[in-house]
């Protein structure tokens, strides 16, 4: 007898079914397609791959930065730590902390740590009031707009500007001794720690207004509902739901206008020409040499502590930040 399966035909072989017929490409035994391998990146023009050519939108941006923001802070930490012939020496860094430079740094903090608070309490009213109006009105487009404007009008323009108002012989200057409310009764000068506060103020309160407004936008109104039919008032709802909620995006907008307003030189510059000591405006001085020569490398050491005061101020912003987020998703 002949052993099982011996009169069977044999399987058929590949790329041709049990009928004979030819079968497709990558067709099972079962006649199901079989899925396809997945091949290697799909090349570009060339034979590039599309990731590569896709890197090279980066490049311009690499190269911007490496040139123009790593190289200037990269040779300004090493000077910092040298002398004028190239020597390594912490005698900079120990100026810095001393005399004029050390309270250059005490005023250029009170300058921004102050314009900052005022900013963020008027601009977050400011963006709150705009908020309340309807969509799309005449009255919250012209807010937005003119806060874009004058978060970026800065620099010699905006203290000319002061000047021609509120200076010795501006116009609101002469407005209010015509009506018998003198300036300089009320120990107000324009080029005085108290006019780069105004001055300041001008465009850290716009500032604010563009911050916090996508911060407030992100408050729910079932937040409040919920909290009005649980009988709370508006300043309850925003002791114990608004603010909780909104205070990491007001942290983090306190420190961008700190950073605002603790570099800025320009519009000081023009306004007091050195007159208040200001961080600066003491390193526009080294580095030209309008105060002693040969002080390039005491310039770049306070810059470089400038750098690191920044550092942190970014850092915590962007920590900040991301936990704002978080909170308002």
């Amino acid at each position: 007898a002949a052993p099982p399966g011996a009169g069977a035909a044999p399987p058929p072989a590949t790329g041709t079914s049990a009928s004979g017929r030819p079968s497709r490409p990558g067709a099972t035994p079962a006649g199901g397609s079989a899925p396809a391998a997945a091949g290697p990146p799909r090349p570009g023009r060339r034979g590039v791959p599309r990731d590569a050519l896709a890197l090279l939108g980066v490049v311009p941006f690499l190269a911007f930065t490496v040139i123009f923001l790593l190289l200037p802070v990269g040779n300004v930490a090493v000077d910092a730590f040298r002398d004028g012939d190239g020597n390594w020496t912490l005698h900079n860094i120990r100026l810095s902390f001393e005399g004029i430079y050390r309270d250059a740094f005490v005023t250029s903090l009170k300058v921004a740590l102050l314009t900052a608070a005022i900013g963020v309490v008027f601009g977050t009213l400011l963006a709150q009031a705009v908020l309340t109006t309807k969509r799309n009105t005449l009255l919250r487009r012209v807010i937005t707009t003119a806060s874009g404007v004058f978060a970026n009008f800065g620099g010699v323009p905006l203290a000319f500007a002061f000047i021609a108002t509120l200076g010795a012989t501006g116009l609101v200057t002469r407005w209010l001794d015509a009506v018998g409310l003198p300036l300089e009764s009320a120990g107000f000068s324009l080029f005085t720690f108290s006019g780069i506060v105004v001055v300041y103020i001008y465009f850290q309160v716009p500032l604010m207004v563009l911050v916090i407004t996508p911060a407030l936008e992100g408050l729910r109104p079932q937040w409040r509902e919920a909290a009005e039919g649980l009988g709370a008032s508006t300043w309850a709802y925003w002791r114990h739901v608004g603010l909780p909620v909104l205070a990491p995006s007001l942290l983090g907008s306190y420190l961008l206008l700190f950073g605002s307003s603790f570099a800025a030189y320009a519009t000081a510059w023009a306004l007091t020409s050195g007159t208040v000591p200001l961080v600066p405006i003491k390193i526009g001085s080294l580095l030209s040499g309008n105060v002693i020569t040969g002080g390039e490398n005491l310039g770049k050491a306070l810059g470089f502590e400038m750098i690191l005061v920044i550092a942190v101020v970014v850092v915590g912003y962007l920590l900040l930040s991301r936990r704002a987020a978080r909170g308002l998703g």
